[in-house]
């Protein structure tokens, strides 16, 4: 899998968030389809509209990421 990078920081490393405020580390695949970084961990009730970059003050849609992959 290929993974799109933050376009501020160039790192693969997202996470999003719930409604509680929890959060489950992702990364997006070239297709903009967010994945979770631990395949047991299901990503339902999380808001995959926004990811948040962990190297940085970056978010925003998985769109946004940048064309340069990991």
């Amino acid at each position: 899998m290929k993974k799109l990078l933050c376009p501020q920081c160039k790192i693969s490393s997202m996470y999003v968030k719930n409604a509680s405020g929890e959060r489950r580390l992702v990364y997006v695949d070239e297709n903009h389809n967010v994945v979770p970084k631990y395949p047991e961990e299901s990503l339902e009730g999380f808001d995959l509209t926004e990811v948040y970059c962990l190297g940085c003050s970056w978010h925003g849609s998985p769109k946004r990421l940048s064309g340069k992959y990991v």
